[in-house]
C-alpha cells in the first residue's frame, strides 16, 4: 500500500494459521523496522510543532479515525448543526481522491481544507502543517482532522492532534477493536456510529465492543452516537466542551510568538 509508513514492507511479524495452530511465522525485520522508526521520528517533531500551534492559538484539534463509511463526515455535519454557532469550526479533509467531503462541509458555512493523499493511506503531520497554512486558526476553536479511511496506518501518525476519536459503526463486527488494536488503543474517545440502527442489528453488541476496548487496557469512554438523532449527541457535545475547557489558555505573548513561528 503506502511506501511511507512502511505498509508496504513486512515491519511486523506475521504469522500464519490454520484450525490445527500455526503454519508458518515469519519474524519482524529489523530494517523495516529502523526504516519505519526513522519515519515516525521526524514525523513526530513537526507534529509537536503542529500542537504547540494550535495551542497557541486556543484551538482544540481532534484526529478523527474509522473504517471507510462509518460516518466521520455525517458526525460533523450533524455536530455543526448541533453546536449551533456556540463554537466556530474548521475540517481539514484526507481522501486519497475527491473533495468530495470538503464541499460538505463548506455546504455548512464552515471552512474546510482538503487533503488528497494520492496513494498514501493515511495523513502525517506534513501534511496536516501544510494545511493549517490555508486556515485562519485565530477564527477557529475546534479543529476536526479527518483522516483517511483506514483502520490500521493512521494510527502509527501523530498529526499534532490533542485527542484521537475514532468511530465504530455498528453496521461493523463489535470485535474491531480486537483486530485492530493499535486504532482503538490510542483513542481517547470511542463513538459507536449510527447507533439508531442497533434495533433492526443482532450481530452487534455495544458491550461486547466495549470489552474490547476495556481488553487493551484503555479506558476511553465508550459512546452511541446517531448523525441522524440529535438527542444521541450530547454526551459527545459535552465531551468536545470538556477536552476544551482543559486546553491551556495561551498568553498574548505566547500566540504571538507561535503565530510568527509559523510563518
Amino acid at each position: 500500500m503506502c511506501e511511507q509508513c512502511g505498509c508496504s514492507v513486512s515491519h511486523e511479524h506475521v504469522r500464519v494459521s490454520d484450525a490445527k495452530g500455526t503454519v508458518s511465522s515469519t519474524p519482524a525485520d529489523p530494517h523495516a523496522i529502523a526504516v519505519l522508526t526513522h519515519i515516525l521520528r521526524e514525523n513526530d517533531e513537526l507534529a509537536a510543532h503542529n500542537r504547540e500551534h494550535l495551542s497557541a492559538h486556543g484551538v482544540l484539534a481532534l484526529n478523527l479515525m474509522s473504517s471507510p463509511g462509518s460516518g466521520k463526515t455525517s458526525l460533523i455535519e450533524a455536530t455543526i448543526d448541533a453546536i449551533g454557532g456556540r463554537l466556530r469550526i474548521a475540517v481539514i479533509e484526507g481522501d486519497i481522491e475527491t473533495e468530495n467531503d470538503a464541499v460538505r462541509i463548506r455546504a455548512k458555512g464552515v471552512p474546510a481544507v482538503q487533503i488528497t493523499t494520492g496513494q498514501t493511506c493515511h495523513l502525517d503531520a506534513h501534511m496536516v502543517h501544510e494545511a493549517l497554512h490555508a486556515l485562519d486558526l485565530s477564527a477557529v476553536d475546534l479543529l476536526f482532522i479527518e483522516n483517511v479511511g483506514n483502520l490500521v496506518c493512521p494510527a502509527s501518525f501523530d498529526l499534532g492532534q490533542h485527542a484521537n476519536v475514532t468511530l465504530l459503526s455498528v453496521t461493523e463486527g463489535d470485535d474491531k477493536p480486537a483486530k485492530y488494536p493499535a486504532m482503538f488503543r490510542i483513542s481517547d474517545l470511542v463513538l459507536l456510529a449510527k447507533c439508531d440502527l442497533l434495533p433492526v442489528l443482532d450481530d452487534f453488541d455495544p458491550a461486547k465492543a466495549e470489552r474490547h476496548v476495556r481488553a487493551l487496557a484503555n479506558r476511553a469512554p465508550v459512546m452511541p452516537v446517531s448523525s441522524r438523532r440529535r438527542d444521541t449527541l450530547a454526551p459527545w457535545i459535552a465531551w468536545l466542551d470538556e477536552r476544551r475547557s482543559k486546553l491551556p489558555r495561551p498568553s498574548a505573548t505566547a500566540h504571538a510568538h507561535h503565530h510568527h513561528a509559523a510563518e
